[in-house]
């Protein structure tokens, strides 16, 4: 029995804002560890002995994601991944029936292991543990998913209800049914019973089982993932499924599409929940990440330059200066680049309603930060005003920017470190630190970083619109030509 790790990378993580953005959503983020939220769920498996784990994970995410997951992942040591590209969101049952028939395409068989990208899990001992008796629930036909033991009455979650143990199951429970989000009172009385689990997200089965029961209960999504899975297209680690017939697909959940409705189908294979105490958290807002951060003595969790003086209880994330909270109590402070966020740490549920504000009001400060990741590398706008914007450029050892050109804007390239290979116009030729060039409007132009080191260039932009959709792109080693 092979375990095959599915990740599924989509959401966008509103309550995190500002330091999720759309363009760059929780799960690509370090909030508890040097890894990003998808980094630590690839590796969460790493000395697993419960069972033989496919060295290629599967990642289901979109478009917009997918040169900063390869990198993240071959960052943590993976190079072998698949990743599976949906045109659109359709929710998660569709993302697991193609992830299903990706990992049975060449006549095998595994068992899948589904987890969501954004989840924290503290104590991998103990995840390690309960997935192996999912592993084996999973490999006799059943389908499985995870119950959290709850330590209080969460009003935040689904719940689980659950039956008797599973057959001659060390701890798997009979899936019962599941419930939506409870009031407080309900949700106590969930709790003290001891039938009731935090509903996870997190599920295993073997590909074949699921691919049956989503076409025994939802034939439609089933019938809509093989047209686009048999339309695919494989472009180096990223497999392309045909977009009109994925965006035909209906949107379900795992939950809602299969799951609630095993027991009327019994012969599909039965439902079971194994429970998980490993300090779960699906990091839903800023309360959450304070709950499983390491502390200081006063109750204090902090990340970057932060200075605590007579404060309790508080979060603060820095990311660009040093942040000094003073005389705070149960609060969350988040600073970034163009953006700072204060709340109260019971209203921490309340940051989407900002986000939909700036939505409304036409700001980009809920799509991208100010320093936006590129195949090739990365940008940061350090200043602009009126016809000027300037950058700092970095392209990674071997990376090249596509050819292209701008009808309204001039520049004016300035090396910092490393050497540039510059194509301007008609010449091609080298820039070493300390040089620069000029690139007049409408000029055909291209960077390369041919070195071994990072490649460092300040871009001062000048002219009349200044915009990153004034780019006509001739030839680009990442399929965006004419975009």
């Amino acid at each position: 029995m092979t375990i095959k790790m599915v990740v599924l990378s989509g959401g966008s993580g509103t309550r995190l804002w500002p330091a999720s953005r759309e363009s760059y959503p929780k799960q690509l983020l370090p909030l508890t560890s040097a890894y990003s939220l998808l980094q630590e769920t690839v590796v969460r498996l790493k000395g697993f002995s419960g069972g033989e784990v496919d060295a290629q994970p599967l990642i289901v995410s979109n478009e917009e994601y997918r040169f900063i997951i390869a990198e993240q992942l071959r960052q943590v040591g993976v190079r072998s991944a698949q990743i599976v590209l949906e045109p659109v969101g359709r929710n998660t049952a569709p993302a697991l029936t193609l992830a299903a028939l990706a990992a049975a395409q060449d006549g095998q068989d595994p068992v899948l292991l589904v987890m969501p990208a954004d989840h924290v899990i503290v104590d991998l001992p103990a995840f390690q543990q309960a997935i192996a008796e999912g592993a084996a629930q999973a490999g006799a036909g059943r389908l499985v998913t995870f119950g959290i033991v709850p330590d209080r009455a969460e009003t935040g979650y689904g719940y689980i209800r659950v039956g008797p143990l599973a057959g001659d199951a060390r701890t798997a429970r009979v899936l019962a049914e599941f419930v939506e989000k409870p009031d407080a009172a309900t949700a106590a009385r969930y709790v003290a019973s001891g039938e009731y689990f935090w509903n996870s997200g997190i599920f295993m089965m073997k590909a074949s089982v699921w691919l049956a029961a989503v076409k025994h209960f939802r034939a439609d999504i089933a019938q809509a993932c093989d047209m686009a899975f048999e339309g695919r297209q494989v472009d180096a680690d990223f497999l392309r499924v045909d977009k009109a017939a994925f965006a035909a697909c209906p949107s379900d959940s795992i939950d809602y599409a299969v799951m609630e409705k095993l027991q009327s189908a019994p012969a599909l294979g039965q439902g079971v929940v194994v429970p998980l105490s490993a300090g779960w958290s699906d990091v839903g807002a800023w309360d959450a990440l304070w709950a499983v951060s390491d502390k200081d003595e006063d109750g204090n969790a902090g990340r970057g330059e932060v200075l605590f003086q007579s404060s309790r209880n508080t979060l603060v994330h820095a990311n660009n200066r040093l942040v000094a909270a003073v005389g705070c109590e149960d609060m969350v402070v988040v600073e970034t680049a163009d953006a700072v966020m204060v709340a109260h740490k019971s209203r921490t549920q309340d940051v989407k309603k900002v986000v939909e504000r700036l939505k409304a009001e036409g700001r980009t400060l809920t799509q991208s930060h100010r320093k936006v990741y590129r195949p090739w590398g990365w940008y940061d706008s350090i200043d602009s005003g009126e016809r000027f914007q300037v950058k700092r450029i970095v392209v990674n050892p071997g990376a090249t920017l596509s050819l292209q050109m701008h009808h309204h804007r001039a520049e004016h390239w300035i090396v910092v470190k490393g050497t540039a290979e510059v194509t301007n116009g008609e010449r091609v030729f080298l820039l070493g630190e300390n040089e620069s060039t000029y690139i007049p409007l409408g000029h055909t132009h291209r960077l390369a970083n041919p070195g071994k080191v990072p490649l460092e260039i300040i871009e001062v932009q000048s002219g009349s619109y200044l915009g990153e959709d004034d780019i006509v792109r001739f030839e680009d080693t990442y399929g965006r030509v004419g975009k």
